[in-house]
């Protein structure tokens, strides 16, 4: 699998989230461990088997994260210069159906979430309008049916 694309911001979090897990989450379920140890019986200690399964998970999303970093291609959307809509745009579009106004930023898969006007480069959505400029139809498949928006203006901040 290739370089997955993501904005400055999106891997950042990532590094962040990544120093937490080994900084404070760690230890902490390592002290929890070692206090549910001290408890005695460890085939019915429910703590010591809540500290080892939060472990498990935490261990788990260490090493997702550092995959995820290792595989990404951090990109800086305000040194794009294009006269198309590509990775890291910020699009503000016109619904045809109901002539309202949608923002999204094209950003990774890892850092998208809809509520924050963030969408996934690989979405349908996303997928339509990259290449486009300012003034062109979009038309694509949405779970809701078939979809049409207008480009009003894009830039990248």
């Amino acid at each position: 699998m290739g370089k997955q694309p993501m904005t400055i911001e999106g891997k950042q979090k990532l590094v962040e989230e990544l120093k937490h897990l080994k900084t404070v989450m760690r230890p902490q379920i390592i002290k929890d461990i070692e206090v549910a140890r001290g408890h005695g019986d460890l085939s019915e200690n429910a703590d010591y088997d809540a500290a080892k399964e939060k472990q498990g998970f935490t261990e788990a999303r260490i090493a997702d994260v550092e995959s995820k970093i290792a595989e990404s291609e951090a990109i800086d959307p305000s040194k794009i210069k294009s006269d198309k809509i590509v990775f890291g745009a910020t699009v503000v579009l016109m619904d045809l159906d109901n002539d309202q106004e949608v923002t999204y930023q094209l950003v990774g898969e890892e850092e998208s979430d809809v509520k924050l006007g963030k969408i996934s480069v690989f979405s349908p959505l996303a997928r339509a309008i990259i290449g486009k400029k300012k003034d062109d139809i979009v038309e694509f498949s949405s779970p809701k049916g078939e979809k049409e928006y207008e480009v009003v203006q894009f830039f990248y901040k």
